[in-house]
């Protein structure tokens, strides 16, 4: 048996979701499982690259085919590019697909299980959907005004198609809770909904005491509480609440339990449409006590998650159900508390309330959050001891080797028996 994996983005492209495909594919290689990742030629973050069209690298057969290259900065070049890349994945697909052959396909480019599906029953392979978001339907909450006819037609039309390839597929595997409830609600059985969430990889990332952290040195950020912030700042996230507290704890100072004296610090890390905004309204602002940094090497993880003492993750309330933040599972392997900004009856504001690794406040209140990281500022103790619950949450829930085992079960009898089939998160 083949497991044929299908998403545009793929190793050496650094992106959140090829990351995940990436680790998981050459892990399943690496134990013995035939692998073929189906992917583009491109890298997420640079439209223009031209990676080899066939290579096998760490047991892993890549074939990657021919797109359009107008890149993410307008919708339409968008557009072509996903379809540019559904036609020719298709026929990848049919190439490579062999009866008894298992075709996982991701979300990126959305309702890609509405191209694969009829693809894998030709083919007689076993389809599984790993559903990273939610399609149509984040465009739907996203786009703002109020719907037109035209468009309820088209979400409508593209939901049910989405949907009637979910129902074809053997199984489909999402990260949690409520996205598995929300698919529940249109009726997408139950026994073909698999949760198994994402994950770090807790041999590459591990808590960095402050003091013996080179890149919070460099940054000049010893003796001074730091609020993080690591990973894509897009439209799901709000930061509006964010530039709100910073100005609150711009001339602030707080006295921890350790009796030092030390002003608030915000450090982003990363990129993203948002981030642009971000840093637009902190130099009209004059705010001087933010920070920004591109990217850090996968190998500099530990240290510029650790660089933080608490880390901010955001998600819009209207997007529960849609999308589950993978930055989590990185600050939790860091051993580093969560200061959640949205919904917090949602997957991550669920989870650090049973955890008590963090604490949650409502989108639009830049009051609450300054007040929270005021708190936290002067209370190292409940900093140290959070981060301890969250790496222990972590090595007991999220580590790499835990959603391998997870992904081993379902692609050799359907369904991941090492879970309760009531609580899968």
């Amino acid at each position: 048996m083949k497991v044929v994996f299908v998403n545009r983005f793929f190793y050496p492209d650094h992106s959140a979701t090829s990351q995940m495909l990436s680790d998981l594919a050459f892990q399943l290689a690496d134990d013995g499982v035939s692998i073929t990742v189906i992917t583009s030629r491109q890298r997420y973050d640079d439209a223009s690259a031209v990676l080899d069209a066939r290579e096998t690298v760490g047991g892993v057969d890549i074939v990657r085919v021919w797109t359009s290259r107008f890149g993410r900065d307008r919708l339409i070049g968008r557009l072509f590019d996903y379809l540019s890349f559904y036609v020719t994945s298709a026929w990848a697909m049919l190439l490579q697909l062999r009866r008894g052959d298992t075709l996982v396909v991701k979300t990126d480019p959305p309702m890609l299980s509405v191209i694969a599906a009829p693809i894998a029953w030709w083919r007689g392979a076993r389809l599984i959907n790993w559903l990273q978001d939610v399609f149509p339907e984040i465009a739907e909450r996203l786009s703002g005004a109020k719907p037109g006819f035209l468009s309820r037609t088209l979400f409508s039309t593209l939901r049910f198609l989405r949907n009637r390839s979910l129902r074809a597929a053997d199984l489909s595997v999402v990260l949690g809770e409520r996205m598995s409830a929300h698919l529940s609600a249109q009726r997408i059985p139950e026994t073909q909904l698999q949760i198994i969430p994402n994950w770090s990889d807790g041999r590459r990332i591990s808590p960095v005491v402050p003091e013996a952290n080179a890149l919070r040195n460099r940054w000049g950020l010893n003796n001074t509480f730091v609020v993080g912030y690591s990973g894509n700042l897009g439209r799901a996230h709000d930061i509006t609440t964010m530039v709100e507290a910073m100005a609150e704890t711009e001339a602030r100072t707080v006295e921890g339990s350790d009796a030092v004296v030390r002003p608030i610090h915000w450090l982003f890390i990363g990129g993203g449409a948002s981030m642009t905004a971000l840093k637009t309204e902190v130099e009209r602002l004059g705010l001087r006590h933010v920070h920004f940094h591109p990217y850090q090497p996968r190998d500099a993880l530990s240290e510029s998650l650790s660089a933080a003492d608490v880390h901010l993750v955001s998600l819009r309330p209207e997007l529960e159900g849609l999308i589950v933040p993978s930055k989590y599972y990185g600050i939790a392997a860091a051993g580093r508390p969560v200061m959640f900004i949205g919904d917090d009856e949602g997957e991550i504001g669920r989870l650090l309330r049973d955890t008590n690794t963090g604490r949650c406040v409502r989108e639009g209140d830049g009051a609450a959050l300054a007040a929270a990281a005021l708190k936290m500022a002067g209370d190292d103790a409940w900093i140290r001891r959070a981060g301890s619950r969250a790496r222990h949450v972590f090595e007991t829930r999220f580590d790499f080797p835990i959603a391998v085992t997870a992904w081993h079960s379902v692609l050799r009898t359907g369904r991941d028996q090492t879970i309760p089939a009531r609580k899968r998160s």
